[in-house]
């Protein structure tokens, strides 16, 4: 029988209308969104968990125990639901579950002011779904989607304790063949928890506006050198940090594209020795200034300072500096520069370039030169689009203009001669109907150059004309592997924003692991092309970059993941070659800051294994008119707007993210894996970083260390000591991971977060082993410092060097 208004008040008052009201308006939110869903061609669960809902609350209003059974129904359906899209993944189940936990613990609890026989019943259910959220909640502080290691390793043979002292850290990858492997075993997996703050150094040069702190410092005998984002060089001791020279180029401030990864360093006494037969070598190796460092600036200066002074070398160029806008024509201001650290190889330095990207079909070339470490004459040029031109251009001429460029960091071969160089594409990045066949041939590519005369002896393409920034960023690694065969060779492992890993023949630039050529979308806009099938390196793991589906979907709350279940649907996407057009947004995955980016992979040779960091973080895309693109009030920039000048449309692009400002498919977004070389597959893998440092809507700080697995930048290093050490997470600390297991043995907080990679050294003068790192704050952090960090054992504590 129906209640009376009596019995209405007694059976829960205005609690219980109030709860009836809440369902009633989540059900028409999920049900108008479920419409919207459906008729986009997607799921229809939204449609019928609204509608049931909104009749839960209308019977729960009048007081019909109905509506709690109804409630549950929905509840039950729900967790079939979820398990049929995502199975037991822990955060994909989240948004799906949660939501239904918190009301199915109210719905318990006033169901007996309904029914009263039924509140022993009520109590021990709400007393359950509170155990299962509590569960829950407690669950976010573990990692979850981690693979396990599936064999075993040997510890690392390092060299004896004085050979480890006179080890150096001398180029972005310590050495010239990509590694990021240092042969100290002091810091170990036994003592690493030990690990303290040894020194701190603040370089007062605070990242702001279109600058970050992606330093790597270079450590030289009992100094250790570093530069900032707008290119001030500090000298330092290498025990205590305290400053011993500094040196300020006085390079404009871009307020886009403000980068110094590392300055390179050169021996000329160590090289003359090492060719005593070289005339030219003895003189400059006895000359004034032999030992120097080589920095580069925003306005595309080379710079040659005396490593022992910070003073320019006289004798390099004109008075210590080359200018890198010779030969290059009109060079717009911050067109042109160098951002990564420039290659010492020998007595000569290897010069690329970063071009800005997206602005016009008319930027300055992506030359790649030698020119003399000891004097800054030019040696050889390689214009992509010239390669007649091998010096400097014709009188009145210029390099080829907007060539495909190395922005980031090459190898070196010794016994070869040749530098492996990793290329990127042709500005514009997202149009190319206006291309040569020579940028079509080099861009996105893998190129070997002779060191001697700068003549291309292979390529490779990672992604042919490519119309989606898929650069490839990373150092390649140069190691001895197995090829599909089981014939071990000297290869080129090269990892590319897509996730791909390629295996490359280092004499012949021939894949040595299975790679396929797939269809890829072809219905490109009528003024460009686009290729037919695209590579995939099948026969290597694939990181990160499986295809997007509706169920990927995600968001903090189950409306933010139905609002982003609607964008999808309403995007287009083909998959990672998804073609942009005025008509329609594109969603582009893996995005263009990766897959793999310009971190690099850690290499342990001894072991076979290589460790890299990855990001998954989709971006949208979509063409807009020209006369939109060119008004001068528009944003542009590496981000945002691409100006595209020349072609026929401009490009707007973002982070697919929904309203709360979280990420629209399911974590984890930052992974660290160790791949296994000797058998091509993942040895382990793991999500990295938390959302304890992430900045939540309204400015406020998560706090809580969920380990959701962040986007990260920056790479990893691996030690002898069965380490692995990385720093760009979003959150504030530097990690030891245990190279074997891909376990968490250590964290060090740091005052602001990192996207650097770390290096680490042994002292010559105390034998003490240091981890340092540049902070100066995590990517898309408002938290911005200026410090560089060492981290070492206590005093006595090191365990004897073996």
């Amino acid at each position: 029988m129906p209640l009376n208004r009596v019995d209405k008040r007694r059976a829960g008052g205005w609690f219980v209308s109030l709860f009836a009201i809440v369902l009633m308006l989540v059900g028409l939110v999920l049900l108008a969104g479920g419409v919207m869903l459906v008729r986009l061609g997607g799921s229809w669960y939204y449609v019928l968990a609204g509608a049931l809902l909104v009749v839960s609350g209308g019977l729960i209003h009048r007081r019909r125990f109905a509506g709690i059974g109804l409630f549950a129904l929905g509840f039950l359906g729900t967790a079939v639901w979820a398990y049929r899209e995502v199975g037991t993944q822990f955060w994909p189940l989240v948004p799906r579950l949660s939501p239904w936990i918190v009301l199915g613990i109210v719905a318990a609890m006033i169901a007996p002011s309904l029914r009263k026989r039924v509140r022993a019943l009520s109590w021990l259910t709400a007393l359950a779904l509170l155990a299962v959220g509590a569960t829950g909640f407690m669950a976010m502080f573990d990692e979850h989607g981690v693979i396990e290691a599936t064999r075993p390793l040997a510890q690392a043979v390092a060299p004896d304790s004085q050979a480890q002292r006179s080890e150096r850290w001398q180029y972005y990858g310590r050495t010239l063949d990509g590694h990021r492997f240092a042969p100290f075993d002091q810091i170990d997996r036994q003592n690493v928890g030990a690990l303290q703050v040894a020194w701190t150094f603040r370089t007062g040069d605070i990242p702001g506006k279109g600058a970050e702190d992606q330093t790597t410092p270079t450590q030289i005998g009992d100094s250790v050198y570093v530069c900032t984002p707008y290119q001030k060089v500090f000298a330092l001791d290498a025990d205590t940090g305290q400053e011993r020279w500094r040196y300020d180029p006085k390079s404009p401030d871009s307020k886009v594209w403000n980068r110094c990864r590392g300055v390179a360093y050169y021996d000329a006494a160590a090289f003359a020795q090492a060719h005593p037969d070289d005339v030219a070598a003895q003189a400059a190796g006895t000359a004034a200034c032999a030992q120097r460092l080589f920095l580069g600036t925003t306005d595309a200066r080379l710079i040659a300072l005396d490593s022992a002074t910070g003073q320019p070398c006289a004798g390099f160029g004109t008075a210590g500096t080359v200018d890198l806008k010779v030969g290059m024509g009109l060079v717009q201001p911050f067109y042109y520069m160098t951002t990564s650290e420039n290659t010492v190889i020998g007595n000569r330095i290897l010069v690329g370039g970063w071009v800005q990207d997206g602005a016009s079909v008319d930027e300055p070339s992506g030359v790649i030169r030698a020119f003399s470490a000891d004097t800054g004459e030019l040696l050889w040029a390689w214009d992509p689009g010239n390669p007649q031109t091998t010096l400097l251009p014709a009188a009145g001429e210029s390099y080829s203009r907007t060539t495909p460029n190395m922005w980031s960091t090459p190898s070196y071969d010794e016994k070869l001669d040749w530098a492996f160089l990793p290329m990127g594409g042709q500005t514009p990045d997202f149009f190319g109907g206006h291309r040569r066949p020579s940028s079509d041939e080099f861009g996105s590519s893998v190129v070997a150059i002779d060191m001697k005369t700068g003549k291309v002896q292979w390529h490779y393409q990672t992604t042919h004309h490519d119309l989606w920034d898929y650069d490839v960023p990373s150092q390649p690694a140069l190691v001895d592997m197995p090829d599909a065969g089981g014939k071990v060779v000297p290869a080129v492992v090269q990892l590319t924003k897509r996730g791909q890993i390629f295996a490359l023949d280092r004499a012949t630039g021939q894949p040595i692991t299975e790679v396929v050529e797939k269809p890829a979308p072809t219905d490109v806009v009528k003024d460009d092309r686009v290729s037919p099938t695209q590579p995939y390196s099948v026969g290597m793991p694939q990181i990160g970059n499986a295809p997007l589906t509706e169920a990927d979907m995600w968001g903090a709350t189950f409306f933010d993941q139905l609002w982003c279940r609607i964008e999808f649907r309403r995007m287009r996407y083909d998959g990672e070659f998804t073609l942009a057009s005025e008509d329609h947004v594109n969603l582009q995955f893996p995005g263009n800051y990766g897959g793999f980016n310009w971190g690099s992979a850690a290499v342990d040779a001894q072991n076979d294994i290589l460790y890299a960091g990855s990001m998954r973080m989709p971006l949208w895309g979509q063409y807009i008119p020209r006369a939109v693109a060119d008004d001068p009030n528009a944003p542009g920039g590496h981000d945002g707007l691409h100006v595209m000048a020349g072609t026929p449309y401009g490009y707007r692009k973002g982070m697919f993210m929904s309203p709360l400002g979280v990420p629209c498919h399911a974590p984890p977004y930052g992974q660290l894996t160790a791949v296994d070389l000797k058998n091509h597959t993942i040895l382990w893998q793991k999500p990295m970083g938390t959302v304890a440092d992430t900045v939540l809507p309204f400015g406020i700080k998560a706090k809580l260390p969920f380990a959701i697995g962040m986007p990260v930048m920056g790479g990893p290093v691996a030690t002898a000591g069965g380490l692995v050490f990385f720093a760009g997470t979003y959150d504030y600390y530097l990690r030891a991971i245990d190279s074997a297991t891909g376990k968490e043995v250590w964290k060090g907080r740091l005052p602001v977060g990192a996207q650097a990679t770390p290096m680490t050294y042994m002292s010559p003068k105390t034998g003490r082993q240091f981890v340092v790192i540049a902070a100066g704050g995590a990517r898309q952090s408002p938290d911005r410092g200026d410090y560089i960090v060492a981290f070492a054992l206590p005093d006595g504590a090191a365990a004897p060097t073996k």
